[in-house]
């Protein structure tokens, strides 16, 4: 077996789900070896504790090298909310970002500039279809524009955004920071294109809540400044009887040690995506969206999301007529997706089998549209 297939063998579960871009079900590797990291912790040998505290460096390391970036550009946070605000909340001028984008983009933005006495202001944009496309940001770009923040991948239609467009359209002198949340693990991309990016690991890397990370690059570290900079954030070791400046590396962006299960959590689940490979990963899933997106053309229920490889990634958003009743037709045949507003939204990952989309074409061709 290939690494690859060791990576599939790790999908359980009932067949049926098809709601990655909501919540990963916890994957067996990660499960058994936090519960071992949970057991050293439960030690009062200071040899234990050294041994969970390594995995602090080999989260941060594993993320920089899926990146393509260095590792002391990398942070661990609570959660990707935690990393745009350390990313937002330290800038200034203008930033652009979509009025359709995920909460933690949107009011993060929105509190920063509220907080920055005017020194912050968002310049919203509502692009057609909600996609940021470089011809949408284009069109907002001025001399004021210092910073652009975007989704990788949008959240209700599963369009992928253009990061080597966006970097070169914004030039060297903004900055490009990505919310990575549905995209970091499953799509292959440059990601060294963007200035920061935030992830975390409790949905595609299937390694629950508190994993989330940051990196920042050294041209936005010259420009943000860490104002949620704490203990964490200094060089050296504890901070007694002094108050250092904020290290030099994206350490600055710490706040206290992280919570060192979820890091573990992390590092496990960064670990199993960088063996089996993200372009294998990513192209299984593509396989997948093919197949959903023709049982919804067969059915003839339309489709939000982009057709072309290059701007989508693991989500399919639907647009039925009558979304209450393809939500209840899913539910009634032992399916678990997003129904939110009038579209229906569905994410298979690598390990989505057969059967689940059987289930899916099945359910669907169950569907009465009202006053048909």
């Amino acid at each position: 077996m290939t690494a690859f297939d060791d990576y599939l063998a790790t999908f359980e579960g009932d067949p049926g789900y098809l709601d990655w871009a909501a919540f990963g079900p916890i994957s067996p590797t990660v499960r058994a070896e936090v519960f071992a990291d949970a057991d050293l912790l439960g030690s009062a040998r200071p040899s234990s504790r050294a041994l969970i505290a390594e995995r602090i460096d080999e989260a941060r390391a594993i993320a920089a090298e899926l990146l393509d970036v260095e590792a002391d550009t990398v942070t661990m946070q609570p959660s990707s909310s935690h990393g745009l605000m350390h990313a937002l909340f330290g800038l200034t001028g203008s930033v652009i970002a979509s009025t359709a984008e995920f909460p933690s983009v949107s009011m993060t933005l929105e509190r920063a500039a509220q907080a920055s006495a005017g020194e912050l202001t968002a310049r919203w944009i509502t692009p057609e279809d909600g996609f940021v496309s470089v011809d949408a940001v284009a069109e907002a770009l001025d001399d004021d524009v210092t910073a652009l923040v975007v989704s990788h991948v949008d959240f209700r239609t599963g369009y992928r955004a253009d990061l080597a467009g966006l970097r070169e359209l914004l030039g060297p002198d903004r900055l490009l920071i990505v919310d990575a949340v549905q995209s970091f693990g499953v799509v292959a991309d440059d990601y060294a294109a963007a200035d920061i990016v935030a992830g975390h690991g409790y949905k595609w890397l299937r390694a629950a809540r508190g994993t989330g990370f940051a990196s920042f690059s050294a041209n936005a570290r010259e420009r943000i400044t860490p104002v949620l900079s704490g203990l964490a954030g200094v060089d050296g070791g504890l901070p007694i009887d002094e108050r250092p400046a904020p290290a030099a590396s994206a350490r600055a962006f710490g706040v206290s040690s992280p919570d060192q299960l979820a890091v573990a959590r992390l590092a496990i689940g960064l670990r199993d995506v960088r063996d089996a490979g993200v372009a294998e990963i990513e192209e299984t899933i593509s396989g997948h969206v093919d197949a959903i997106l023709e049982i919804a053309d067969r059915h003839g229920i339309p489709v939000l999301t982009p057709r072309e490889h290059e701007h989508r990634a693991g989500i399919v958003a639907l647009a039925p007529e009558a979304p209450a009743a393809v939500s209840a037709a899913l539910t009634n045949a032992g399916m678990v997706a997003t129904t939110r507003g009038a579209t229906v939204r569905l994410a298979a990952h690598a390990g989505t089998s057969d059967e689940t989309l059987r289930m899916l074409d099945e359910a669907l061709s169950t569907v009465i549209t009202p006053g048909a």
